[in-house]
């Protein structure tokens, strides 16, 4: 004989959902821009499939175990998918949604006769099964049309941007240094550069939410050259600001690219909130085993409460005033640094002004490095 629950969810079923659409849109302000076929989505069949979970007839095999939890898990992730797809609706939502439904289902079948303790078991840790399933699926969804937002949006900016700085390139090619227009040239090319890096930044930290790895190519480098390379082009930037303190060839295999991206972005958030007219240091030494790189400027210090966030993405301290910038460059900094099996930390106090410290392994250059390693959200 049917489980009387089972049979009443059966026969209410219609009724559970139109209670249940009833205060979605009174609770629910997303759930007032969707007709009822789409709204409900589907719920209807998360509640046959209820029945049969409340059902006494069926025989609980192993098999069917099995199979109940890979349609309650297809049905909840299609909920979730579904929801993701709409820019109205969060996860708060979708998951207050689920409540609802809880309420109304119980509120239903006890009308006349109480759930018994077996039956109320069953109700609420089926649906906080399909919480779960949901939220897990909106919140894969909504990061996979993030990524795609991100990589679309990106790429968009960056053909413009290539017009613009090769057209810039040409003209500054004409001119001579010392004149006006040499000048202004320069600057918009540093200014595009700095835009370039923020919506490379942004890809780069879109990938890494949506928990891709960025391809790193490693190589020969040798560190004191690289650091020299690095300095040249900052006081083409910053004129005579930048002093590199560092004497003899340092070798080991990294990407040269990436790397350089870390100093570099180091070093220009050192311009930015450093003391003006003051000197910013880059230093390099090493051991037998590993590498320091130390860049410094002075000015005033960064406090302990602003440290326990520097390398977080989308924070940016009170410190950082009216600077420009997404609050990922330190992220993104970290995240490489940690690829070339390397750390990164700050020391900033009044009176000795902040140091950036990276500090990296020796590779010898015959030893075998992977060329990408998984970088992972910290």
């Amino acid at each position: 004989m049917a489980d009387p629950a089972s049979e009443r969810l059966q026969q209410n079923a219609e009724r559970i959902m139109q209670l249940w659409e009833e205060r979605a849109r009174a609770e629910i302000s997303a759930s007032l821009h969707h007709d009822s076929l789409v709204l409900q989505n589907s719920l209807p069949h998360y509640l046959d499939f209820l029945v049969t979970e409340l059902s006494t007839t069926i025989d609980r095999t192993p098999a069917r175990i099995n199979a109940d939890k890979v349609e309650s898990d297809r049905i909840g992730r299609k909920h979730g998918r579904e929801r993701a797809g709409y820019a109205d609706y969060s996860i708060t939502q979708l998951i207050f949604e689920y409540h609802i439904l809880r309420q109304v289902v119980f509120q239903v079948l006890e009308e006349d006769v109480p759930l018994t303790p077996r039956e109320r078991d069953i109700i609420i840790g089926s649906i906080e099964q399909a919480v779960n399933d949901a939220a897990t699926q909106f919140s894969q969804t909504l990061s996979e049309i993030q990524e795609l937002f991100m990589v679309t949006l990106t790429h968009d900016l960056k053909n413009p941007l290539n017009v613009v700085r090769m057209g810039t390139q040409l003209m500054l090619r004409r001119l001579e240094r010392g004149d006006t227009q040499f000048d202004v040239a320069a600057r918009m090319i540093g200014a595009l550069d700095r835009l370039d890096g923020m919506i490379q930044n942004l890809l780069d930290a879109s990938r890494l939410r949506a928990g891709q790895s960025l391809k790193l190519t490693f190589e020969h480098c040798d560190l004191h050259q690289l650091l020299q390379e690095v300095v040249e082009d900052l006081k083409f930037a910053y004129a005579d600001r930048f002093v590199l303190v560092s004497e003899v060839a340092v070798e080991t295999r990294c990407d040269r690219k990436e790397l350089r991206r870390v100093i570099e972005n180091i070093a220009t958030n050192a311009v930015k909130y450093g003391a003006s007219d003051t000197p910013i240091t880059i230093a390099l030494q090493h051991t037998a085993k590993t590498i320091r790189i130390t860049i410094h400027n002075e000015g005033q210090p960064i406090s302990p409460e602003a440290q326990s966030i520097l390398f977080q993405q989308f924070r940016r301290t009170t410190t950082a005033g009216e600077q420009k910038g997404w609050g990922l460059g330190l992220f993104l900094a970290k995240s490489l640094v940690e690829a070339h099996q390397g750390t990164i930390e700050v020391e900033s106090a009044e009176g000795k002004g902040t140091s950036f410290i990276i500090t990296l392994p020796i590779v010898p250059p015959d030893t075998t490095q992977p060329e990408s390693n998984q970088i992972e959200n910290g």
